[in-house]
């Protein structure tokens, strides 16, 4: 089957309501909700997304879905994105029009291949899975990544949702840095793969400075390295390749760092840099000589968020189109980095990406635009769920894999049950590290070394409310457990199991501060998080109506190349022993829903 990446676009066959956050949910303490379809629920809009009416508002995925990277198969679209620690690993999304996009599973079912990933060491944060490149050949699915602890590697598997093979290391850490992309070239039937190898294998004789990016011949079947590859550009920061072939050229987009301020490093916050997206292209060879041109940068919609690293895509008109991220620069904003679809236009075989603002022939990036494709209904990745399923849905995912023994759907059918385990010991082999890479506070309070905390992602940087039903009467002495939102910093509200037998309510933050509660006599807990843009409050209620507030207005952060997050965590801190069980988790925000996404 066709795809982009493995011929010349020519062969395509195609010319070249605003949602009012509610403050809480009302709901029924004696009722398990039901994810059944109801005919009288409507799709909603808000301040991204689709908005109903033929257009959409960027970014369109607001929320923690970095490093994307787009293959189209037929009249489908699919995105992988980065996510670090997170297991499962390399969210997977399906879309028909390129606005809408589903969550369908996980390239890595876990961080498998390093036990720094796992429940009982927690020390890779900020690893892990980090961006790769997706990738249909003859009929095979392809996922690259780079570890940069441990390597190249790629997943393979003849059906998008699954399952994956075991990952093959390619190429070994001391050669690369990051994100790989992979073209076949089906007219002469060579394969290629590019990657950033940093300065790991940087001569002598290159004075430019920054990021070497080589081009590596690759076997057919797509899981060998050839050669020793050959040096095609390097620039400051220059990263997240990706190739193309059009019209008789050979097309590389790049993002690269533009240092306004050269005292600076790329990525610190100054309004003065940009990392904007670079173009190469070539008549002559995969390997150059290239051409370079810029064709986005920040623009004025998004303050000093960066746009670029992302990939094309084609509408049925013969349109073209490119997702790619906000990132962090000046303001770290708490969401993570988005994801935004572009316009594409062609001039003289450059693309302009977006729309020219100051007519200086490079792109800046759309607010809102007219859809790509319409007739298709409003959808969003799944945010709630009644734990009702025989597997978790593919909006959870674990800080760092999961100790299967702990948790359950099927120990009380209907109920995620969260199992506590004895939290890990402080010191180097446990826990956050510390470097250049690992966007760490330095914080080491007990919740990042606490096993099975389960999480999705915040969506929207508006206003949003998150309530879950639990529960607590399976908490045993010195048991925590509860509600969480986390990213660079933790809040927890949830009980603690006292030496005496009882239950008490406690608040904890980032610097494993604590706030006790009340004595909680009852079995049931609901409790209840509101944010307004970056600050956030926790409410809880015994009987899902009467809420009341307890803790302090918190601020939420990006910090661990992690989004703010909305999940529950269970540990004790003498020894393996006590449950919580969560009965249903829902979220309303300020964006697109539909209604295969609502409880109630």
């Amino acid at each position: 089957m066709d795809t982009l990446k493995n011929m010349n676009f020519k062969k395509l066959g195609i010319s070249s309501v605003l949602l009012t956050v509610i403050s809480g949910c009302q709901v029924d303490a004696s009722n398990t909700l039901s994810v059944q379809e109801d005919t009288n629920k409507q799709a909603t809009t808000g301040s991204f997304g689709d908005q109903g009416d033929g257009t959409y508002i960027n970014p369109i995925l607001n929320a923690d879905y970095p490093d994307s990277d787009i293959e189209q198969v037929g009249d489908s679209y699919y995105m992988i994105t980065s996510k670090q620690h997170m297991s499962p690993g390399m969210p997977i999304l399906k879309s028909k029009d390129m606005v809408n996009w589903e969550n369908v599973g996980h390239a890595f079912s876990s961080l498998s291949w390093a036990p720094e990933y796992n429940w009982d060491r927690m020390n890779g944060y900020s690893f892990g899975v980090w961006a790769g490149d997706l990738a249909y050949h003859e009929g095979k699915w392809y996922v690259y990544q780079i570890d940069y602890q441990h390597g190249l590697m790629v997943t393979t598997a003849d059906n998008i949702e699954g399952p994956w093979s075991e990952p093959i290391i390619m190429l070994p850490k001391a050669d690369v840095l990051d994100d790989p992309a992979v073209y076949w070239d089906e007219e002469t039937h060579e394969a290629y793969i590019i990657v950033n190898s940093g300065t790991k294998q940087k001569s002598a004789d290159n004075t430019i400075e920054g990021n070497e990016n080589r081009i590596y011949r690759m076997s057919w079947d797509g899981t060998k390295i050839l050669d020793e590859g050959k040096l095609v550009y390097t620039g400051m920061g220059a990263e997240a390749a990706k190739i193309y072939k059009k019209d008789g050229y050979w097309y590389i987009f790049m993002a690269q760092w533009t240092m306004g301020d050269k005292s600076t490093k790329p990525g610190v916050k100054n309004p003065k840099n940009d990392r904007k997206q670079l173009v190469l292209r070539s008549k002559e060879s995969i390997y150059g000589p290239y051409e370079v041109k810029t064709v986005l940068e920040k623009g004025s919609e998004f303050g000093n968020r960066s746009a670029s690293q992302g990939g094309l895509m084609q509408a049925p008109d013969g349109s073209w189109w490119y997702m790619h991220q906000l990132i962090q620069n000046d303001d770290i904003p708490f969401q993570g980095r988005p994801q935004c679809l572009e316009p594409v236009t062609w001039i003289n075989d450059w693309p302009i990406i977006g729309v020219d603002e100051d007519n200086d022939g490079i792109g800046e990036p759309v607010k809102r635009f007219e859809k790509p494709i319409k007739g298709y209904p409003i959808a969003a990745p799944r945010s709630d769920d009644d734990f009702s399923a025989g597997d978790l849905g593919p909006q959870w995912e674990w800080n760092h894999n999961p100790r299967d023994s702990h948790w359950s759907l099927t120990e009380r059918d209907g109920w995620l049950r969260l199992k506590a385990s004895k939290i890990l010991p402080q010191g180097p082999e446990y826990g956050p590290k510390i470097n250049e890479w690992t966007n760490n506070d330095g914080s080491d309070g007990d919740f990042w070394r606490a096993s099975n905390t389960l999480s999705q992602r915040i969506m929207g940087i508006t206003t949003g409310t998150a309530v879950a039903k639990f529960d607590i009467s399976g908490i045993a002495p010195n048991q925590l457990a509860g509600f969480v939102r986390y990213g660079g910093t933790f809040n927890l509200l949830g009980v603690e199991g006292l030496e005496d037998g009882s239950t008490r309510l406690f608040y904890m933050d980032g610097m494993s501060q604590k706030e006790v509660g009340p004595i909680i006599e009852s079995d049931t807990l609901y409790v209840r998080t509101s944010n307004a843009r970056n600050k956030a409050t926790y409410e809880y209620s015994l009987d899902g109506k009467s809420y009341r507030a307890f803790g302090p207005t918190f601020t939420i952060s990006f910090g661990k190349w992690t989004g703010d997050r909305l999940g529950f965590f269970s540990w004790n801190e003498k020894k393996d022993e006590g449950y919580i069980d969560v009965d249903w988790f829902k979220y309303d925000y300020d964006g697109p829903k539909g209604t295969q996404q609502m409880m109630f």
